[in-house]
C-alpha cells in the first residue's frame, strides 16, 4: 500500500471545526467587534478611499499552512478589510437605495446560519418551507394583496435573492406558457416591454431567458409623465409588434424606479397588457415596502390585474441582504417551468402534491432558511413600528427637500414620492446643459471625496441630477442636516472657483 510521506506529521491536537465551547468564546468576541463597528461607524469615511489592488498588497500570496489565532484575524479585519469597505450602514450613506438592517434581522440570520438548512424541498426541512409560506402570507396581508397571491388563496409567495431572480423566474414561466401556444421554434418572435426607466437588470434577465435583444422594448418615459411609463405609448408599441407578426409576452411595471422612484400607472398599464394576454410583473423592489402604510397603498391599486409582484425587504423593511419577496397568481406555471425531479429527490410528500418544494420556484436547487430573518423582524417590531420606520425616512426626505427649496442656487428636478430627493445645483437658470452637468459632477465628486457622506447621480430625460436617498437604519435628522451643510459648502467652494465658470 506504500508508506506515509516522511514529512507528514499528525498534529497531536485533534482538529475540531465546530467545538461548542470554542464557538461560544469566539462568537462573544465577534459580537463585541460588530457592536463596536456599529457604534463607531460614523468615524469611517462613508465611501472607501482605497485604491484598486490595495488589498493584494496587504495580504500574503498564499493561505497559511498552520492555523492563526482569531485575535490576529480580527486585527487584520480592522487594519486591512475595513479601509476597503464602503459603509452602506453608515448614517451618512445617501447613495443608491438603502440596505437596511436591524437587531432582529441579525439574530434571524444567526439562526439561519446556525441551522444551515438546505431546504430545497419540503422533506429536506419542513419548518423552512412552511415558515416561508406563513411569512409570505403575513406580508401579503400587510400589503392588502388579494388572496389570489396567497397560499390562503390560489397563489403563493417565495423568498428569492434579488429582484433579478424574481424577474428571471417569472419571465421563464411566461416564456414557456407562450411557447406552448406558438411553438418553440418561434422563440425569436417573443417581445418583452418595460420603460427606459426600468432597472437594467431587466434587460439582463430577458437575455438569460432567451429573448432576442432586438425584441426587448424600452418605452420612453419623459419628464411630462414624471418618468412613468405611458399606457398610450405602450399600446402603440404592442400594436406595432403585432402588425409585424411578433408575439407580445411580458411587461415589467415599476413601483419606484431606481433613478427617480417614478411609479408606473399600474392599473392602466395592466389593462393594456391584459388586452393582449401579456404577463404583467410588478417590480416594487424599493417602493413596494412603503405600501404597508395606508397613505402609500394606492400605488398598488390594480394589483389584482397582474400576474406577479416582487419587493425587497432588505431595502426598506430592516431585513439584511438578500431578501426579495415574490408572489405569483399561478404557482403552477412557475413550477412547470422550473421543476426538476431526479430520482434522488423523490419522496412521498412531494409526489402526493400536498407540499411546496421551493426548489421548483427558483433558478437553483439549494436554498437557505431566509424566512427566519423576516419572521423575527415582523414579530419583534410589529406592523406599527415598521410603518413608523418608513414614515420617519419619508419625513427626513421631506426635510431635505425643504432645504433644497430654500436655497435659490439649487432646484428639485422631479417631484419627491418616497424618501429619495432628486436635485441639482443650478445657480444661473437657463445655463447651458453641459455646464450644469459638469458643475454637478464636480459637486458630487467634492462631497464624496470628503468622506462625510455618500451620494450618487443619475440621468433621466437627458438631465444629470444628484440623488439623495434617505433610509439607512442609523440615519437621524442630525445626519441629514449635516449632509445639507456639507453640500452647501461644496457649492460655495465650486462657485468661488474659477473652474466653475
Amino acid at each position: 500500500m506504500g508508506s506515509l510521506d516522511s514529512n507528514f506529521s499528525v498534529n497531536s491536537t485533534e482538529f475540531k471545526p465546530l467545538d461548542p465551547e470554542e464557538f461560544r468564546k469566539q462568537a462573544h468576541t465577534m459580537v463585541d467587534f460588530i457592536a463596536d463597528y456599529y457604534k463607531n461607524i460614523e468615524t469611517y469615511p462613508v465611501l472607501s478611499q482605497a485604491q484598486p489592488g490595495y488589498l493584494r498588497a496587504c495580504l500574503p500570496e498564499t493561505a497559511p499552512y498552520r492555523p492563526e489565532t482569531f485575535e490576529t484575524i480580527l486585527q487584520d479585519v480592522e487594519k486591512s478589510i475595513i479601509p476597503g469597505i464602503t459603509h452602506w450602514l453608515s448614517p451618512k450613506f445617501f447613495a443608491f437605495f438603502p440596505a437596511t438592517v436591524s437587531t432582529a434581522a441579525f439574530l434571524g440570520e444567526m439562526l439561519c446560519t446556525c441551522f444551515n438548512s438546505v431546504g430545497f424541498n419540503w422533506l429536506a426541512s419542513p419548518a423552512a418551507t412552511e415558515l416561508e409560506m406563513v411569512v409570505m402570507d403575513w406580508l401579503a396581508h400587510m400589503l392588502k394583496l388579494p388572496k389570489s397571491f396567497m397560499f390562503q388563496g390560489t397563489g403563493g409567495g417565495v423568498i428569492q435573492g434579488t429582484t433579478s431572480d424574481s424577474i428571471l423566474c417569472t419571465l421563464v414561466a411566461a416564456r414557456n406558457r407562450a411557447l406552448e401556444n406558438v411553438g418553440v421554434d418561434n422563440i425569436g418572435k417573443l417581445v418583452v416591454y418595460g420603460s427606459d426607466q426600468t432597472h437594467s437588470t431587466y434587460t439582463k434577465a430577458c437575455k438569460l431567458a432567451g429573448i432576442y435583444p432586438r425584441n426587448i422594448r424600452s418605452v420612453p418615459a419623459g419628464s411630462d409623465t414624471c418618468f412613468a411609463m405611458s399606457p398610450v405609448a405602450l399600446r402603440k408599441v404592442i400594436d406595432a409588434d403585432l402588425a409585424a407578426g411578433l408575439v407580445p409576452l411580458y411587461l415589467c411595471v415599476t413601483v419606484g424606479t431606481t433613478s427617480t422612484t417614478a411609479v408606473d400607472p399600474l392599473e392602466d398599464l395592466a389593462d393594456v397588457a391584459n388586452d393582449y394576454g401579456v404577463w404583467v410583473h410588478v417590480d416594487a423592489a424599493y417602493g413596494g415596502s412603503a405600501c404597508i402604510c395606508p397613505e402609500f397603498r394606492h400605488y398598488l391599486d390594480g394589483i389584482e390585474l397582474v400576474d406577479s409582484l416582487s419587493l425587497s425587504p432588505h431595502k426598506w423593511l430592516l431585513s439584511y441582504l438578500d431578501c426579495c419577496c415574490l408572489w405569483v397568481k399561478q404557482p403552477g406555471l412557475l413550477v412547470k417551468a422550473l421543476s426538476t425531479n431526479p430520482e434522488y429527490l423523490r419522496n412521498k410528500p412531494s409526489e402526493s402534491d400536498s407540499v411546496v418544494d421551493y426548489k421548483d420556484w427558483q433558478v437553483g436547487t439549494g436554498r437557505r432558511f431566509k424566512a427566519l430573518r423576516l419572521w423575527l423582524v415582523l414579530r419583534s417590531y410589529g406592523i406599527a413600528n415598521l410603518q413608523s420606520h418608513i414614515r420617519s425616512d419619508v419625513r427626513m426626505a421631506k426635510m431635505f427637500e425643504g432645504f433644497v427649496k430654500s436655497d435659490p442656487r439649487f432646484e428639485l428636478v422631479v417631484p419627491r414620492i418616497f424618501s429619495l430627493v432628486c436635485f441639482r445645483l443650478n445657480p444661473h437658470p437657463g445655463s447651458y446643459p453641459g455646464y450644469l452637468e459638469l458643475l454637478n459632477k464636480k459637486l458630487l465628486e467634492w462631497v464624496n471625496s470628503t468622506g462625510g457622506l455618500y451620494m450618487t447621480h443619475t440621468v433621466a430625460g437627458g438631465l444629470y441630477m444628484l440623488r439623495f436617498a434617505v433610509g439607512a437604519t442609523l440615519t437621524e435628522e442630525c445626519h441629514v442636516v449635516a449632509a445639507w451643510k456639507l453640500i452647501k459648502e461644496g457649492a460655495d467652494v465650486l462657485l468661488r472657483s474659477k473652474d466653475a465658470t
